[in-house]
């Protein structure tokens, strides 16, 4: 890196990454964009079905009945297009990575995209329909309740992210735990204060109901539990493959000793 020529190449490379990522992103929105209205509507659907008789939603800007559709669409290329763009980070780092590292990051790749996907339909099918029910059946005789669809997009977007990258725990874990930062053992022995952590943080990431509180923080606990059991494999097979590296470069150098003594003998 500190040759010039070789600075300036990663720069031209990570150039090339990004722009491969980015028009990833811009291909699935040209795909998307004509079915924007449609696309609303199916992620308004949560909410409609729960609305009395006679309430819908309204649109309080002028400009919001474009903007709001168009905006979605643009978040839903990017949750679309996140393979493509992980697959870029990957090839960009991957050359400065050992044949072990390189071992545990593709797999925790996949999974971690798999889990923000898996996080998204858990807020849509399970958490949305019980959220809505509750704040529609909770509200006070006499009030009709308008929703702004452009406030309705910032607010499922909000619970989108918050349960996607919840659902990541055990991505991070098993970071821990392979880097040394933590271990199994550890974390085990701090699982009430994360019991309380994973409620706070539901209280603090959710609307303020008992419901999403709970929906988020007991998945959030058991995904701890998951990762936990997953970074103890990952360590066990760090550790084989250290003793394995170790016996190997203990063999290497007793034959460098052996074909000394021969030599010395000769």
């Amino acid at each position: 890196m500190s040759d010039p020529n070789s600075l300036i190449a990663h720069l031209i490379e990570l150039r090339g990454r990004v722009l491969k990522a980015v028009l990833s992103v811009f291909v699935v929105f040209l795909c998307l964009v004509y079915f924007a209205q449609d696309l609303y509507h199916w992620l308004a659907t949560p909410l409609l079905d729960t609305l009395p008789d006679q309430a819908e939603m309204i649109a309080t800007d002028v400009a919001s009945p474009f903007f709001a559709p168009f905006k979605l669409t643009l978040v839903l290329s990017f949750f679309i297009a996140i393979p493509v763009v992980l697959y870029q980070i990957w090839a960009f780092i991957a050359p400065g990575l050992y044949r072990n590292e390189k071992r545990l990051v593709a797999p925790l790749l996949f999974s971690s995209t798999l889990l923000f996907y898996s996080g998204m339909a858990f807020a849509y099918y399970v958490v949305f329909p019980l959220a809505f029910a509750f704040f529609t059946g909770v509200a006070p005789e006499g009030v009709t309740i308008n929703t702004d669809i452009s406030s309705y997009l910032d607010f499922v977007l909000k619970i989108f992210f918050a349960f996607g990258l919840s659902f990541e725990i055990p991505v991070a874990i098993v970071l821990m735990c392979w880097t040394g930062v933590s271990t199994p053992d550890s974390l085990r022995a701090k699982r009430p204060y994360v019991i309380v952590g994973v409620f706070t943080l539901g209280m603090l990431l959710t609307p303020p109901d008992i419901i999403s509180q709970t929906l988020l923080a007991i998945p959030m606990w058991i995904l701890f539990e998951v990762g936990i059991l997953v970074g103890s494999m990952y360590v066990k097979r760090k550790e084989h493959a250290d003793d394995d590296e170790y016996r190997d470069e203990l063999t290497e150098v007793q034959k460098e000793e052996q074909e000394k003594k021969e030599q010395e003998q000769s």
